[in-house]
């Protein structure tokens, strides 16, 4: 998944399609508190591989970014919530064990880690993207990218291309 080099044109990703957008992220809140931090920031690794080679869990795409030295988030984006939830509760993969082991360990840690999470379930026609000078991510790297042009070369024109006309300002 993800592309390393930059497009040079300018593209939009090409969905018709909704999707949900899953932030998850991280605190060191105490260096020093190795074992309690350790453990959950080496899960999210195994968590999106398994993912990414299950072609069927729903996973689209996955990226980390960057929020300092102490502050690790990832975004990922999913075909569809239910896919996301059987993810989240199914015993036989990587989630489930190391939120219990997370739990555990957050009993006797006192705020030494902290961990967050947000779900955006995004209908279709409510996105809009452009990539230029870029390697392709994002929604482009789940749903894949096609000339701007053919969306509308303004942001509002591509908002809901497919599912809702937009007026041009006259």
């Amino acid at each position: 998944m993800g592309a390393t080099e930059p497009v040079a044109e300018r593209v939009t990703a090409q969905t018709e399609d909704g999707v949900v957008v899953f932030l998850i992220g991280m605190r060191i809140n105490r260096w020093r508190a190795v074992r309690h931090w350790l453990p959950a920031f080496l899960a999210m690794p195994r968590m999106v591989q398994e993912l990414r080679r299950d072609k069927d869990s729903g996973l689209l795409a996955a990226r980390r970014l960057s929020g300092g030295p102490r502050v690790f988030t990832m975004v990922q984006y999913w075909e569809s919530r239910e896919k996301l939830l059987a993810y989240a509760s199914a015993a036989d993969k990587e989630h489930r064990p190391a939120w219990a082991a997370f739990n555990r360990r957050a009993r006797g840690a006192r705020g030494l880690v902290g961990i967050w999470h947000e779900t955006f379930v995004v209908p279709a026609g409510s996105v809009e993207s452009l990539y230029s000078g870029m390697p392709v991510e994002g929604l482009g790297e789940a749903f894949g990218v096609e000339p701007v042009g053919r969306r509308g070369e303004r942001a509002a024109e591509r908002f809901g291309h497919g599912t809702v006309r937009v007026e041009a300002a006259s």
